[in-house]
């Protein structure tokens, strides 16, 4: 059984990347920002045990393997000129961590005791580019909820800071901005695949703090559904679920919906691909008009071979 690593608080100097993920099991750590102006975004999510990562499933098919030995950052740009992609996985041989940092290749991410701090120096793909400078990421509060997702208790969720400040200063390509963040955790102790179908799950930055759905299809047929509202302390409370309405479909046909108060509409589409989308979406929550950070997912289409054999294309592998 994976254990939760101790939680980083402002007395604390630790993000947990030591923390020992279970054979077939993952843990990530996702950062998303927008700029105060709206016009530059992105997502890091660092990975051990890469959950959506082709190599890592078929190795899986007759035996037991070790998720140290599927590792990668993804870092997605999302600009007006054009979106930018990467997600080199690696292996055992280039990573190295304890409990404060964690280096996975020529990149790594470190808790320097008040922020979470990313060297980024990657190739994107299919097109080669490079993205590489610095992100800083600096929680307002470290909350002390933490969600088991499923009744077996091996997929867990921890929001660790929805409101946070991000500073974003690259030297390729040439880009400098800040912007409201969000910083979260998800580790499980089996593939995502076993314990869940879809899911959709999206945050808004309101005025004062963050809104947070989470909302997913187990594999038994039962469901999770959550609606969090935190504020800038880190102090939490649920709220009623808005009314759901459905979206457009991606060009690749994945499925959207988003909660609203009044109608939801897709602003744009940053990510889209056969199992998987990343949209932003105009909603209204709480009383406040806002825009989601809005992630749909189908995972009866992650397994399927064909969609396996596209992935590489966008997920090259490194040692």
């Amino acid at each position: 059984m994976l254990h939760w690593p101790d939680r980083p608080t402002a007395d604390t100097a630790s993000a947990g990347f030591n923390l020992q993920v279970p054979d077939n099991g993952y843990a990530w750590w996702y950062i998303d920002a927008m700029s105060d102006d709206g016009r530059e975004g992105l997502t890091i999510i660092t990975f051990i045990g890469s959950v959506f990562s082709p190599y890592y499933r078929f190795a899986r098919r007759n035996q037991p393997v070790d998720p140290m030995n599927h590792c990668a950052i993804n870092v997605a740009l999302y600009r007006e000129n054009g979106n930018r992609w990467t997600m080199t996985e690696r292996g055992r041989g280039h990573v190295e961590r304890n409990a404060t940092q964690l280096s996975i290749g020529p990149s790594r991410v470190f808790w320097d005791g008040t922020a979470l701090n990313f060297e980024i120096d990657e190739v994107t793909a299919p097109i080669p580019s490079r993205i590489k400078g610095r992100v800083r990421v600096i929680p307002r509060a470290i909350t002390q909820q933490a969600f088991t997702l499923n009744e077996d208790g091996n997929h867990r969720w921890w929001p660790i800071a929805p409101c946070s400040r991000v500073e974003v200063e690259l030297e390729k390509p040439k880009l400098r901005w800040s912007g409201k963040g969000y910083f979260d955790m998800n580790v499980g102790d089996v593939p995502i695949e076993q314990g869940f179908t879809v899911w959709e799950w999206s945050r808004a930055a309101l005025r004062n703090g963050t809104a947070i759905l989470y909302e997913a299809e187990r594999r038994d047929g039962s469901r999770l559904d959550l609606a969090l509202q935190f504020d800038e302390s880190g102090a939490m409370q649920m709220f009623d679920f808005p009314t759901l309405h459905p979206l457009p479909r991606t060009p690749w046909r994945v499925s959207r919906s988003a909660r609203s108060q009044t109608e939801a509409a897709v602003v744009r589409t940053l990510e889209d691909s056969p199992f998987y989308a990343r949209s932003m979406i105009a909603t209204t929550l709480l009383g406040e008009q806002t825009t989601l950070m809005h992630e749909s997912l189908s995972l009866e289409r992650f397994r399927m071979p064909v969609v396996q054999a596209m992935l590489p294309f966008r997920m090259p592998r490194r040692g």
